[in-house]
């Protein structure tokens, strides 16, 4: 198998269309495929988690309890609840960080956010994180305080991505899903100044990816999060589509083909786009800062709906009035989940269920 490399040294001249994203991908990859995150990064305490039992992700809990502190640039915090092996009620808390850059109070965060999650639950909490940063000597693994002969200590668990590089080989032959978001990671920093240097990077991943041997869905979920972290400009974006869809005709498999990606990848952007101005234009005419984000709230919904209805329309036809009001009364995150099944189903049924005549 080829390696695929990193480019420490780019070309000063190197441009890309927009900043990188990361946020979205890790937070998508993180909620699909848990077990995995856990068995990569921190796989001792993969070993003592009752799998069976399931895992419950409790986002809204976390925000409640730590939504006055400094969060500083981060791509994901999670609360996860989890059983333990050692019996079938020892349940107890995960919180998990992926710090995106080197901050000097990121230790003693943790502390704080570990130490309120206790005395809000009385449960054990395990914090943990996952370093993306780009500073080879940060690595913090504690925080603690002594005084008059109390001492108080956190020591917890890091994952760093920089220690991967050099292990690319490695990382290709690994069959877990988060040796490719690792390696996608890695190359999308290395790259960020030389977007042909990204492209072929990506195309070998997306390769890599398609051969896998995995399920068609795992296939189509981490597509995406690689295309959403590995951003490139318009024309190498359309130059991978049609590399795509030489590949799917040749290995004779059809996930995402190049106009359902490029539909989503506008369609969407397009209608959030066009959801926020309505609903800021909304929230202004008010003239209530109260109003403004409730306006950029409706506007947002408004955008996912429109997204949503031009694609179903440009992958079933006309859609449905009961199915267009549906998707109007629709929650956000109801939306959400019928564009990620519109995506990937074969007819309107596979989104809605039976559909009236």
């Amino acid at each position: 198998m080829t390696n695929l490399p990193i480019f420490p040294n780019q070309p000063p001249d190197a441009n890309a269309d927009g900043a990188d994203d990361y946020d979205s991908p890790w937070k998508e990859a993180i909620e699909r495929y848990f077990p995995d995150f856990m068995a990569f990064y921190f796989p001792a305490a993969h070993s003592q988690i009752d799998w069976l039992q399931g895992y419950e992700f409790l986002d809204h809990e976390l925000r409640s309890i730590v939504q006055d502190a400094e969060l500083g640039k981060r791509f994901v915090d999670k609360l996860v609840r989890v059983h333990r092996l050692t019996g079938d009620e020892d349940w107890i808390y995960i919180h998990l960080e992926v710090q995106g850059s080197r901050q000097t109070e990121f230790a003693e965060r943790m502390f704080v956010y570990n130490y309120r999650l206790y005395d809000r639950y009385q449960r054990p909490v395990a914090s943990m994180a996952v370093l993306a940063d780009e500073s080879d000597g940060w690595h913090p693994e504690k925080f603690s305080f002594e005084v008059l002969g109390c001492k108080h200590t956190l020591e917890f668990p890091t994952a760093k991505l920089l220690d991967y590089q050099g292990r690319e080989a490695e990382l290709q032959d690994n069959p877990n899903p988060f040796a490719l978001v690792t390696l996608a990671h890695l190359l999308t920093q290395a790259t960020r100044k030389n977007m042909e240097a990204r492209f072929a990077a990506k195309w070998k991943l997306v390769q890599l990816l398609y051969r896998r041997g995995w399920e068609k869905q795992q296939i189509i979920d981490l597509f995406f999060v690689l295309d959403w972290m590995m951003r490139l400009p318009e024309h190498l974006t359309k130059e991978l589509w049609q590399n795509i869809d030489v590949l799917e005709e040749k290995e004779k498999m059809r996930y995402v083909s190049s106009i359902e990606k490029m539909f989503v990848k506008q369609g969407m952007e397009q209608g959030l786009l066009q959801g926020m101005q309505q609903g800021m234009q909304q929230g202004m005419q008010q003239g209530m800062q109260q109003g403004m984000q409730q306006g950029i709230q409706q506007g947002m919904q408004q955008g996912k709906a429109m997204a949503l209805r031009s694609l179903l329309t440009k992958r079933f036809g006309p859609i449905p009035a009961y199915i267009t009001a549906k998707i109007d009364a629709a929650s956000s995150e109801q939306i959400d989940a019928w564009f990620d099944l519109a995506i990937v189903s074969e007819q309107l049924e596979g989104v809605f269920g039976p559909v009236a005549h």
